[in-house]
């Protein structure tokens, strides 16, 4: 990748190029967010929603990551306005769940934080047997604030949800398959053409039952989105008025582990 590559790649596949497969593009920083990863996303997003060829669409990722979360760099700088950016991917990820045609995760590596966020927005979530997983946003004085705290206990249940954002602990793809969070795992090399079989299974059927089925499943699960956001967005901001968020940032920079004081 150069440095003037797009972050976000998009292409017609399968058999009548009506499986639109997004990639991840930003490998230098580990397929993180950043302000502009983020828009480019939303831009493709509204674009496929208006394109009636489209049956499914893939994210995929080139690199090792799938996704690392935010670029901590970027928001560093933020300063109060760092809740603007949690808005940004609240709204990202909620244009991604809300595509009226199904959206499969193929995940080829690390989908840690925001990642993790990313991967639960989508219907269908497929693994290699190399991905890593982590709700990772304790470690730096933080709760998930892009769905995580709302779509993850629906994944995996209540108690297993807290486990993984109370510890931040990694865990493995065979885990996320026994803990329902995957659907499937498969050797890296295989991890695309499988996905693009799932959605080709999808775009053989009829395309408004498909739809209208996404939707009834969606709305009955859900209770409300907004107001698990809201709740997001008052811890988020209630973390961001502490000593301990500037001391997990700084220790990721300085490559050393956080000394928390609950301030």
């Amino acid at each position: 990748m150069v440095e003037n590559d797009p972050l976000i790649l998009i292409e017609k596949v399968g058999e009548n190029n009506n499986i639109a497969l997004i990639t991840l593009n930003r490998q230098s920083k580990l397929n993180a967010f950043n302000d502009d990863m983020l828009n480019q996303l939303q831009k493709n997003f509204k674009s496929l929603k208006k394109d009636s060829t489209v049956r499914a669409i893939i994210i995929f990722a080139e690199g090792k990551s799938w996704c690392a979360g935010v670029d901590l760099k970027w928001t560093a700088n933020l300063g109060w306005r760092f809740i603007k950016a949690i808005k940004k991917g609240q709204k990202t990820f909620a244009i991604i769940e809300n595509q009226p045609v199904p959206v499969i995760a193929a995940i080829n590596g690390y989908a840690i934080g925001g990642g993790m966020e990313l991967a639960l927005s989508c219907d269908i979530r497929i693994a290699a047997d190399t991905a890593v997983f982590s709700q990772s946003e304790t470690t730096i004085g933080l709760i998930p604030g892009w769905g995580g705290t709302y779509r993850l206990p629906k994944a995996v249940g209540l108690s297993t949800a807290k486990d993984l954002i109370y510890t931040s602990r990694r865990f493995s793809a065979e885990e996320a398959l026994e803990i329902n969070f995957l659907s499937k795992v498969v050797p890296l090399e295989e991890l695309k053409s499988q996905a693009i079989e799932i959605a080709e299974s999808i775009s053989r059927n009829a395309p408004i039952a498909v739809k209208k089925a996404k939707k009834a499943i969606n709305k009955g699960v859900s209770a409300s989105l907004k107001r698990g956001y809201r709740a997001e967005k008052k811890g988020i901001w209630r973390c961001f008025r502490t000593k301990d968020i500037r001391e997990g940032i700084t220790a990721v920079f300085e490559k050393r582990k956080p000394e928390f004081k609950g301030k």
